[in-house]
């Protein structure tokens, strides 16, 4: 997950962070303007557990409408799926949505 972030949206990353009496493990990456992700980790997280943890989805601001445009096209010639979009929503946002490796859902959208 870590090289997916660094390789489609330029993050920095932390060194891994491995707590061995836990099992848990984290990266923080950060994008060139204010936010950070958190990847983490640990071991014997029961599906179960996992699936009550969840959120929505990310939204990521990709720049205008072709740079949304131009992600898309990326993502679904690297094999990623494109579930909507790109497209104007309802509330006047400029988006398209795909998967992470894991599953996540990201919305690529405007500034």
């Amino acid at each position: 997950m870590k090289t997916f972030y660094e390789k489609y949206f330029n993050v920095e990353s932390t060194e891994l962070y491995h707590n061995k009496k836990t099992g848990f493990c984290s990266y923080f990456l950060s994008f060139e303007e204010g936010s950070r992700i958190e990847l983490t980790n640990k071991q014997h997280l029961s599906n179960r557990i996992a699936e009550s943890l969840g959120y929505a989805h990310i939204a990521i601001a990709v720049g205008n409408k072709k740079a949304v445009d131009v992600f898309a096209e990326r993502f679904v010639e690297d094999g990623f799926p494109l579930l909507s979009g790109p497209r104007t929503t309802g509330d006047g946002y400029y988006e398209a949505v795909i998967q992470d490796p894991e599953g996540n859902l990201i919305e690529l959208t405007t500034d």
